[in-house]
């Protein structure tokens, strides 16, 4: 069994990322069971989808993935990350996108929210355990992609790139075929490319 746990905010694109991991993992003939839980996700709210795939054969009976049992956690933004960190089961791989998306809170503060902040605590909480933590400089890959529209396929592939989730590029990339209008198809096929490259195991 493979537990996923993708969060980030509203208009990241966090559904269509679990659509498309769990289109492959279907491919390839494994039971799959999703959910999502959304707040104000039009408004900039959290956004955590549940992917939970029978990578054994095993039947899935459940759509929740529950604390402590996420083999990958994917977050689309540090605050994010760390909302979803208790959910990270041990030996488990966080993957989170470093720039900072202002909440309305934040935003009125007189300190603004700092995404570098939150992900230097996070390596430092996790510095020394079982847990892989990718930060991933999400500007470096929307400037050499051209979109950032396609950072959530790009940080599903760097999450598929640490060979936790038995998966290939080319099973996630058919997925996206399956799954994104064919007017955007080869553009997150070559962002998944471009994220893959830069940020293989």
């Amino acid at each position: 069994m493979i537990n996923v746990l993708l969060a980030g905010v509203g208009g990241q694109g966090t559904v269509l990322a679990a659509k498309v991991l769990a289109k492959a993992a279907e491919a390839k003939g494994w039971q799959v069971r999703t959910a999502e839980t959304i707040g104000m996700a039009q408004r900039g709210g959290s956004v955590t989808s549940h992917v939970r795939m029978g990578s054994c054969g095993e039947e899935v009976l459940a759509p929740l993935v529950t604390k402590g049992t996420a083999d990958v956690v994917i977050a689309f933004e540090p605050g994010e990350a760390a909302r979803a960190l208790p959910f990270l089961a041990e030996g488990g791989v966080l993957v989170s996108a470093t720039s900072a998306i202002q909440p309305v809170t934040a935003a009125l503060a007189s300190a603004p929210y700092s995404g570098d902040a939150v992900t230097g605590a996070l390596g430092r909480a996790l510095a020394g355990s079982s847990v892989l933590f990718v930060p991933v400089d999400d500007g470096a890959l929307v400037k050499a992609t051209g979109n950032r529209k396609a950072l959530n396929m790009m940080l599903l592939a760097v999450a598929v790139a640490q060979n936790r989730i038995p998966i290939s590029l080319d099973e996630l990339k058919a997925a996206v075929g399956a799954c994104v209008k064919p007017q955007f198809v080869a553009m997150n096929q070559a962002a998944i490319d471009e994220a893959a490259n830069r940020y293989s195991a």
